[in-house]
Parts: structure tokens; sequence; C-alpha cells
């Protein structure tokens, strides 16, 4: 009887052998020798930095696929571009219908002025702008005649109206172009900007108060609330120049053409304004106008999706033409990064300079926008003009006496220009308190977009559930298969570039009683790869194949930590990928590239305005490794599950959405009101208080919150593995979201593909019911 076990169990072993990999050293058959060194994750990291850096070179190139300019005439032009300035209003957020026009005086207008000077008179005044947004700014006339024309000078973010007027010090007078132009004849309302400093930046209402309080710039604080409702804190600016637009144009007696100049973020908002409308006439952008292949590196206020798809700032400039353009090589205000925290405020920040930028960079861009105006008909060309730096100097002023010059033809022909304004206006009334004006933008712009927020629940649950009444699981996907091409496309990023072969090389890593694990690396695109850990079970029968779970780590992680056991961060992952493999299941445990720290998290910012994200790689990297699992031959590709927790859980919800060979998804330790916990400012562990600035994706709160994602997940099943210590969400939170999605299931007839496990825990792996889910759906039963 012992002869026959023995000789049995030698048969048993034989078979296993030819069935599973061997378990001598070496790779996994069918691969090559994996022979890297040293630390795998940066090296991914680094190669989708370079496959980004090639990107955003040639992107100056790759734009020409968009526009489609018609030379012929001047009418031809502005119609063949209007498209591009749809497209450019959308993706700095100007969507908004505005305000009727109104411009109302803080101080009679007959009585008590600001200030006034021998040849000009200030106002405080105040617009509407969109619904529950109003500005506030100074409104300067010259004296003793009739404007010549209507003037927006915008300063830099750091400069108050009052600075750029002459009523209060701060700005050198041969800089105030404000009151230079209003010297000139010109009627000039100077707006109020978000400034870079860090007041505001927090909720003074929340515990702990450490934590409420944040060293963001006011504009980054508004910008990362805003991307994801689609909208920017530039666009609100260009709203706020706009509704001024529609005033002038309400009061055709005003007289003469409506031009716009700005300086720094004056400049930059300048050039936007004049290229989102065509009642600009004439455009002054001085310290700004330059290549911006290298925005990466400026704040991310700066930040536009798929801004460098399409425009560049003399694409831009061309949506001007054929207005007049004129770009003035000045000096930049210099910002050497964040304010740095003061006490009790959390250092959230991201990292961004803004310096003069070279002439070499200035003219080359310029020359890009020259071709475009000597293209139109005899006299365009002469329409955009570029004021170089000052040889001796290196910069000009801003607003210098040739760039007002360029600026003020078109609008009052040779209106002569001082080169320093005269005697500064005397204070006639009391001014705004800068303190207190700042309070009230950024408040004002935090209001509307909190606003935003609350209404952004109800008109996805109109978008989408208006669909669900199709009566049958088709019709819903078919919809969603329309939804699924959204979300890939405009909110993950796509890349279209074919992939490379994948050239699988492996090495043995570790082996237990139970399985034997493989390191493995994909080639995916140039520079960029695909690497985890395969575990394979050893009890393979012949010609069996298995399913398979994905088990994905989460920020910081590394494979290892979703398999071992004696590495600290068992204590979230506990070991759930070895644990799989013990029953049985065939695991790989990729790495996703979030690791490094503000390394990784400038790919963000250096993949967004080329209309990607860190996603757009990670589901390159996810098709790479479906496929390849799929030609192992213990493999069944129609049974492969995902799994991740934190940031694996923020995989889980968009990668299977795009991605539908992934047979089931679990979230754990991430599924909430996505779109809240970025937004709100009304909750302390809000993305609004935390450092991970790659979060925000553009325009998600209209369309994608994690029901909406879990709908493309849909008909497949779909489970939430839910600690009740969980930081990273509230359970009503949770609950409320996570009721979309078991009602979409129920009332299609599917109630039994999704599930919610709640436990008592914390942000942490549980790995009961859900190991249950994967037995079930993945059609899985330990064998003896």
């Amino acid at each position: 009887m012992r002869t026959r076990i023995l000789l049995f169990g030698l048969v048993l072993l034989v078979q296993i052998g030819s069935a599973a990999p061997s378990r001598q050293s070496g790779p996994l058959p069918g691969t090559a020798e994996l022979t890297w060194e040293g630390d795998l994750s940066a090296r991914m990291v680094d190669g989708i930095d370079r496959f980004l850096m090639r990107r955003l070179e040639a992107s100056p190139e790759v734009r020409a696929a968009s526009w489609n300019r018609d030379f012929s005439s001047e009418a031809g032009y502005a119609r063949s571009v209007e498209v591009n300035r749809e497209r450019f209003r959308k993706i700095i957020g100007v969507v908004d219908r505005r305000s009727p026009a109104r411009l109302e005086f803080l101080s009679a207008e007959g009585g008590q002025p600001l200030a006034q000077s021998h040849s000009v008179t200030v106002w405080r005044v105040r617009w509407d702008v969109v619904p529950g947004l109003s500005a506030e700014g100074l409104l300067v006339r010259p004296r003793n005649r009739a404007p010549v024309c209507q003037m927006i000078a915008l300063p830099d973010a750091d400069i108050t109206p009052q600075q750029l007027v002459g009523v209060q010090p701060g700005v050198r007078p041969e800089d105030q172009f404000a009151l230079r132009l209003a010297e000139s004849g010109c009627q000039v309302i100077v707006p109020a900007l978000v400034d870079r400093g860090s007041r505001f930046s927090g909720n003074p209402a929340l515990q702990p108060a450490g934590r409420a309080m944040t060293n963001m710039p006011h504009r980054e604080w508004l910008y990362r609330m805003a991307y994801p409702m689609g909208r920017h804190p530039i666009g609100y600016e260009v709203q706020k120049v706009l509704a001024l637009v529609d005033w002038l144009e309400s009061r055709p007696s005003q007289g003469g053409g409506i031009g716009v100049a700005g300086h720094g973020e004056g400049g930059l908002i300048a050039l936007y304004a004049a290229a989102a409308d065509a009642r600009i006439d004439s455009c002054l952008v001085s310290g700004y106008f330059s290549a911006r292949e290298r925005i990466w590196r400026e704040p991310i206020y700066r930040n536009v999706w798929a801004l460098l798809t399409e425009f560049g700032d003399a694409e831009i400039g061309s949506l001007v033409l054929p207005r007049t353009l004129v770009a003035e090589h000045s000096r930049s205000p210099r910002v050497e990064g964040p304010p740095p925290p003061a006490e009790g405020r959390g250092s959230v920040a991201a990292p961004g300079r803004i310096e003069t930028p070279p002439a070499e960079a200035v003219i080359s861009e310029f020359n890009r926008l020259e071709q475009w105006a000597a293209a139109l008909p005899a006299g365009a060309g002469d329409r955009v003009r570029l004021v170089p730096p000052d040889p001796r100097a290196g910069t000009v002023p801003a607003g210098s006496e040739a760039a007002l010059q360029g600026l003020l033809q078109p609008l009052a022909g040779n209106a002569a220009v001082a080169a320093v304004p005269g005697a500064a206006p005397k204070h006639r009334g009391r001014g705004p308190d800068g303190i207190e004006q700042q309070r009230r933008l950024v408040r004002g712009i935090q209001g509307t977009l909190q606003d935003l927020l609350r209404v952004s629940d109800r008109l996805r649950d109109q978008r989408y559930r208006k669909r669900e009444g199709h009566g049958s699981v088709e019709a819903f996907t078919r919809q969603a298969a329309r939804w699924r091409s959204t979300f890939w496309t405009e909110v993950l990023g796509r890349i279209d570039e074919p992939m490379e072969a994948a050239n699988p090389r492996s090495r043995r890593w570790r082996e237990t009683g139970k399985w034997t694990g493989y390191e493995v690396v994909l080639d995916v695109w140039p520079d960029v790869f695909a690497w985890g850990l395969l575990l394979v079970p050893k009890d393979l029968r012949p010609g069996e194949r298995r399913p398979v779970v994905v088990a994905q780590h989460g920020l910081e992680g590394l494979p290892e930590h979703v398999v071992r056991t004696d590495l600290p961060d068992f204590r979230y992952y506990r070991a759930f990928a070895s644990r799989l493999a013990d029953e049985g299941f065939i695991v790989f445990a990729p790495h996703n590239p979030y690791r490094g720290g503000d390394r990784f998290r400038v790919l963000q910012r250096k993949a967004n305005p080329l209309k990607l994200s860190l996603f757009s790689f990670i589901v390159g990297q996810h098709r790479r490794i479906l496929d390849w699992l799929k030609t192992l031959p213990w493999v069944d590709g129609e049974r492969i599950g995902f799994y991740g927790l934190s940031y694996g859980g923020k995989t889980a919800m968009r990668v299977p959405a795009v991605l539908e060979d992934y047979a089931l998804s679990i979230c754990s330790g991430d599924f909430n009101q996505w779109v809240w916990k970025n937004v709100t400012v009304e909750w302390p562990n809000s993305y609004m208080f935390t450092g991970e600035y790659e979060m925000p994706e553009f325009d998600l709160g209209s369309r994608f919150n994690y029901a909406e994602m879990a709908y493309l997940i849909f008909p497949r099943p779909f489970m939430v593995e839910r600690g009740h210590r969980d930081a990273v969400g509230l359970d009503e939170w949770v609950a409320h979201e996570y009721a979309k999605v078991r009602r979409l299931y129920r009332e299609l007839g599917l109630g039994s593909r999704t599930e919610i496990e709640w436990f008592e825990g914390e942000h942490e792996i549980h790995g009961e019911g859900t190991f249950r889910f994967l037995r079930k759906h993945l059609n899985w039963k330990q064998p003896r």
C-alpha cells in the first residue's frame, strides 16, 4: 500500500511539472531572463517621464492637426478658428452663463471718488460676473475730456489695482500702465485679481486647526476645488473681464473700441480673455508670452487640461487674430515657490516657479504666431508686434511706451503715451482694505464652487438615471459604452500610440510550499513598462486553467507589500495576494507608478497639458498585463478579477471601468463620494487639505463620481470593502454612493452581482467577504 501511494505521488509530481512552471531556478518558461537591478519603481517613473518629455517637446508640431485656418479673408479666418475658440473656453472653464451687465459704483457716481489728480478721477466699482459671483476694482476716467477708448488693465496677481494706478505705493511710476493709459485718454477699469498669498487658504472652522489651514497660494486653493468641477481660477478671472466687456458693449455712448492689457498673471488673463472673446479689439500681454512646453515647472494654478494638444501661447494668440496683439518681453514676477507654511498651517502646496523667460523662448514662440499673421490678407500681419527686451537692461518696463502705443493704435490712432505718469491721484475717499478685498475675492469663487459641488450629485443623477429605465442589461451597456469612451478619453486620457511587443522577462523571486513567485517585466510603449510579481500555485493539474486575481497596492507601495508578511505594510494589506495564492488562485501583483512623492506627482503635471494623466499609463500597463496573462497556458482569460486597496482601490474604480477584460472589480479602502472628497472644504480629510495635488481630475464632477464609474463596470460583479474607522471617507458618504450602484444592479435583475462588506477596522484589507466574492464570481473552489 505504501509503495502504491509513493508511486502515485511520483506520477502526480511528473504531471504537475508538465503543466506548471519548473521549480528549478531561472525565468518563467516562455520568457527571457530579467537582468535589471536596482529600484524598478524609480526606473518606471523615470521611463514615463522620458515618454512625457518627448511628447511635450513635440507638442508644437502635433497641434497643427487640430486647426483648419482659412487665410483667404479676415472674416473667413475668424470663422475657421471658432471651433478652436469654443474648445479653448471649455478647458479654461469659461462655461457659465454670465449675469446681466451691470457696474455698481461703491460711492455714488456724482459723489466722492476714491482719488483724483489733475488728469484722472478714480472710482471704486463692483460688477456681477456669473450668478453668485461678483468682481471689484477701480474705474479710472480722464478728466475734462471724452474717453478715446475703453481699456481693461490687469495687474499681476500680487499687485493691487490701487498700486497700478498710483493710489498706493508698491509699483514704479514707469510700470503704472493703467494710470498712463488713463492719462492718454482711455477710460480704464482695473479688476482686482486673486493673489498668491495663503491667508485664506483653508477653513478655520475645522479641527484639527493645524490641518484646517494650509500654505497653498490662494490661486492653488481655488484651482484644486475648481478643476474637478470643470472650472478654473483662470476661467473665473477671464469671466470677470468678459463681464466688463458685456457692460461696455451695453453702453455704446462710452466711445471707442475695447482693449485689454495685463502684466504677469494679468498678462495671462489678458491673452486668454482676448482669445476667448472676439469683441476685444486689441490686447497687450506683458511679462507672460513665451513657449509653454515647460508649463509643468510653473505653479499648478496654471495647469490646464489638454492645453498643449491644441494651444501654446502662439496658438492662443492666433485666436486673437486678425485683431491686434502686442507681446512685451518685460520682467515677469519672480515666484520661487508657494508661501512657506506659517505656524499652524499644513505644508501641502504644490511646487512651482515663475521666472522671466529667456529671450529665445519668447522670440521663437512669437515667430510661430507671426507666420499665421503674415498669411492673412495684406495689413493684418502688422497687427501683431513683439516688443523685445532692452539689450542693455535685459527687459523693458511693464507697459513700455512702445507697447502701449501698439496697443492703442487700432483704438485711438496715434494717441500719445507718456513714458511715466503725471502726479499720482490723491486720496479723496476711503480705499478698500487689501486684506478684506482678498477675502472677498477668494471666498467669492470658493462659494460659487461649493454651490456647484452641492448640485453636482443631482445633475449626474439626472444625466444617468433617465437612461437606467431602458429595461434591459443590453440597452444599458450600449449606453455605457459611450460613457466609457468619454471617461477614458476625456477624464483619464487615452494614449493611442501603438504598443511595443511585450518582450516578457522574468526571474524567480521566492517560493513557498504552495506557490512559486516570479518577478515579471513587460514592455508597453517606448520607455514605459509594466512590472509585477506573478504567484503560481504548485498544485496545477495538466491542462487546467485557473482564475487570476490582480492584487493592487496603494500609494507609495510596491508589489511585494501585498505578498509578504514580514513588512510593516502587512498591517494594511494582510498579505492578501499570498493568501489568495495559498487558496489556489493565480495572482499577479502589478506595480503602479504612484511612488516617489513629488517625483511621480510631477508626472501628472507633465501629463495633464497633453490630455493625459497617471492613469493613462496605468491603463496601458494593465492592458499589457491582461494580454500577457491570457497567453499563459494555465490562465483562464475569462476569469481575471481585480482587487485593490487605497490607491489600488482608486485603480479598481478606473481601470476595470475601461478594460472590460477584467471579469470583476473589488474596491477596498477608497470607495466614497469621490467628487465631494476632492472639492469640499467642510471635512479635514478632504484632498483640499493634503499634499496630494495630483488627485484632481478635470471636469469629473459633472460626469463621473464613483457610482457612475461603477456603472461602467456593470454588468460585471462589483464589490466594496469598507472599514468603519477608515479615515479615507465617512460611512454615510460610502453608503450614499454605493446605494446608487446597488439600485442599478437590482433594477436590472443582477442584484446578486454586487455587495458591500462593512467591518470593524481601519484602512486595511479585511479579506473575508471579498474572498467569498472572488470564489463565487470567479467560480473557484480550492482543491483538496
